[in-house]
């Protein structure tokens, strides 16, 4: 009778659990791959985004002879930032061990280092908002963000840096700014900012504001060109720039847009309104400049193309097409007029008005985003009492300009101390295509 018992007990658990293996599978996240496809299309855009887009878009601006010194910098940047990507940035920037919502800790700052050397990370590791597209595709998606960041400040101190310690500069600024900025803003719950309720979709404060605030404690510590603002230094090929422009324009698609981490409607929104804020501001900035100085120019025109893309980067997945318009608009008319009388009255040399479009648009665009993510105003955030949001990302804003400030005075600061920042006069005079790398732009 007992070995009866025994012999029905398997024939049922022969039944039963091949059906519970079944439920364990089917309950596993299953790669999505249509959001895989539009996943590594926006990664390859936003890396268009920096090389070539930004090596041109400066490359034009600045004079012949530092023509391949800006173009080699991005390049250089590209490749350090990769591999310090690997090693620790995106366990820094996304490890959420010890973080917890509400809790204010060192973890909130600051990532662990369990993801270090991409520890775990294998072809089956899926990731994304309900895991639906492979891991190594958001850390590389992530890591194109970390790549322009730091390239967007050498317009900054363009023709004047050493290319040494532009390279140290920059890996330690990665280290103890970006990264720290990204992990508090998009970490998840128990990031400082994040718990804030701080609205920032795609790099308003983590890629913006961040860079253009460094810009200018860099060009404010290096100090002045040489001959600036008295000796004339035109844009050596406007061309360059309006393509690098365009670059921009279209791989800032996959900025926005790819935030969504999703093939959705939040993406096909961000695209929208992506496109909106940018001809706005277009238009913005090339009718101030046209009512002010009588014509309107390319370098302007392109130039509001990229405050309009940098207003709208914080707010693409929760505002409307008006609130995009708002935004845009402002942005190309503020931007101009800071990257013009401004920079005039204040008289520090950002070559290339990094500080003057990023930063200044920056700040615009995460605080109008407090605004016009409200239903009420057209937008498709969860914000109900607008002051208060505006309230919360003014305390954004206020933050990572305090922080990135402070941090990136005092590691050029040292580095000053330790290696020398800044060319020769005589290398200035030359040009860094040659002093600093023994190359021409164009041999004639």
């Amino acid at each position: 009778m007992t070995l009866r018992k025994f012999a029905g007990l398997g024939a049922l658990l022969s039944f039963v659990m091949p059906g519970l293996a079944m439920a364990e599978e089917a309950a596993a996240p299953v790669l999505n791959s249509g959001d895989t496809a539009w996943m590594l299309t926006a990664t390859i855009l936003v890396l268009f985004m920096t090389i070539p887009g930004l090596a041109l878009f400066y490359g034009g601006m600045v004079r012949s002879k530092n023509l391949l010194s800006v173009m080699m910098q991005c390049f250089a940047i590209t490749g350090l930032i990769s591999i310090l990507w690997v090693i620790y940035g995106y366990s820094i920037a996304f490890d959420t061990t010890g973080m917890e919502q509400g809790v204010v800790n060192f973890n909130s700052f600051i990532g662990g280092l369990g993801k270090a050397f991409l520890a775990g990370v294998t072809p089956a590791s899926i990731t994304g908002p309900t895991a639906l597209f492979p891991e190594a595709v958001f850390i590389t998606f992530q890591m194109t963000f970390a790549i322009i960041t730091p390239a967007l400040i050498v317009g900054a101190f363009a023709e004047r840096m050493k290319f040494s310690a532009m390279l140290v500069f920059m890996g330690v600024w990665f280290t103890l700014v970006y990264a720290p900025i990204a992990h508090m803003v998009w970490s998840g719950n128990g990031g400082l900012l994040w718990d804030w309720g701080v609205l920032d979709f795609a790099g308003g404060t983590v890629v913006h504001i961040n860079a253009g605030i460094a810009g200018l404690v860099a060009c404010l510590v290096l100090g002045k060109r040489k001959g600036f603002p008295t000796t004339p230094m035109a844009p050596h090929n406007l061309g360059y720039t309006l393509m690098g422009a365009a670059m921009l324009w279209v791989g800032w698609f996959g900025f926005n847009a790819g935030s969504a981490v999703a093939a959705n409607g939040t993406a096909g929104m961000a695209m929208l309104v992506t496109q909106i804020a940018t001809a706005a501001a277009a238009l913005g900035w090339m009718f101030a400049e046209w009512i002010t100085h009588g014509k309107p120019s390319a370098l302007g025109i392109a130039s509001g193309v990229v405050a309009g893309l940098v207003a709208i980067t914080p707010a693409a997945g929760t505002v409307g097409p008006m609130g995009a318009l708002v935004i845009g608009l402002a942005a190309g008319v503020v931007c101009f007029f800071c990257a013009t009388t401004l920079k005039r009255k204040l008289g520090y040399d950002d070559s290339l008005d990094a500080f003057g479009v990023h930063g200044i648009g920056g700040i615009l665009g995460a605080i109008l985003t407090g605004v016009f993510a409200a239903p009420a105003l057209g937008g498709f955030g969860t914000v109900t009492d607008i002051g208060a949001q505006v309230w919360i990302q003014f305390k954004g804003v206020g933050f990572t300009v305090i922080y990135t400030a402070i941090v990136t005075f005092i590691i050029l600061k040292v580095l000053d101390a330790v290696m020398g920042l800044r060319v020769t006069e005589e290398e200035e005079a030359v040009g860094l295509d040659l002093a600093q790398h023994n190359e021409r732009g164009y041999n004639l």
